[in-house]
C-alpha cells in the first residue's frame, strides 16, 4: 500500500504540536526534514513552555527546539489576546485539550496556518474548527524531498526511530506502507504501531504453521 502525503505539494507555513517535535527529535534527523522540505515552520511559545520540563531537558527536546529556534529554522509565535480567547476555551470546555495542541490550533485557524496534530482529541477537534484534516508527523518523515535528502538507508533508520523512540503516532491506514518500510523485524520492537498485537499474533501464527510443514 502506497501512503497519500498531505505535504507533498503544499507549501503552506505550518505549526507543529508538540508530540510532532518529540518525534523529530528521536528520529535523530529533526534538523534535516525540517530544513529540506520547503513549508516553513511554527511553534507556539506554549509547546516550547511545554518541552522545559525535567525529562525534555534530559531527552535533549527542549534544546532541539531552542537551537532550532537560534537557527531560524523554526519561528516561535506567542498567542494574541483574541488567539488567547480560543486557547483558553480550547483548554477549558470539555472535552479538553491540553496546552499545546489548543494553541497549536489557535494559532493555525487565525494565521491560516497547517496544523500538525498526530493525537485524536486534537485532530478531531482541529478538523471541527478548521474544516482541514491536520497533517501527521508521519507526513513530515515521508515527505519526498526527506526521503530524497536523507537517501533510503537514512531515511529507514529516522522513520524507524521516530516510531521505536519517540512512540509515533501514525494513521492505521497507513500501517503496512511503514511495515514495509522500516522491515518486519524492525517492527517488532515499534510497540505504537496500530493494532500491534494483532499483527505479530498473526505473523506468529503463519509462523508456527510454517514451522510444522516443515517438521
Amino acid at each position: 500500500m502506497t501512503y497519500s502525503n498531505s505535504l507533498s505539494d503544499d507549501t503552506v507555513p505550518l505549526i507543529l504540536d508538540t508530540s510532532v517535535l518529540i518525534n523529530l527529535h528521536a528520529s535523530r534527523c529533526g534538523v534535516d526534514i525540517l530544513t529540506s522540505i520547503p513549508n516553513p515552520i511554527v511553534v507556539a511559545k506554549v509547546v516550547a513552555s511545554e518541552l522545559e520540563n525535567e525529562t525534555s531537558r534530559r531527552n535533549g527536546e527542549e534544546a532541539f527546539l531552542r537551537a532550532l529556534s537560534a537557527a531560524g529554522h523554526v519561528t516561535l509565535a506567542d498567542l494574541s489576546d483574541q488567539e488567547f480567547e480560543m486557547f483558553f476555551e480550547l483548554t477549558s470546555v470539555s472535552p479538553s485539550l491540553d496546552d499545546g495542541e489548543a494553541a497549536t490550533i489557535s494559532l493555525a485557524s487565525a494565521r491560516g496556518l497547517y496544523p500538525v496534530i498526530d493525537e485524536k482529541r486534537g485532530r478531531t477537534r482541529a478538523n471541527a474548527i478548521m474544516g482541514v484534516e491536520p497533517a501527521w508527523s508521519l507526513d513530515l518523515v515521508l515527505h519526498p524531498i526527506t526521503a530524497e535528502s536523507l537517501g533510503a538507508e537514512g531515511h529507514r533508520e529516522a522513520l524507524f526511530r521516530a516510531l521505536r523512540d519517540g512512540r509515533m503516532r501514525i494513521p492505521p491506514e497507513s500501517t503496512s506502507h511503514v511495515v514495509d518500510i522500516i522491515g518486519i523485524e524492525n517492527a517488532e520492537y515499534c510497540t505504537c504501531l496500530p493494532a500491534y498485537k494483532q499483527l505479530f499474533a498473526r505473523r506468529d501464527q503463519r509462523q508456527q504453521r510454517v514451522d510444522r510443514m516443515l517438521l
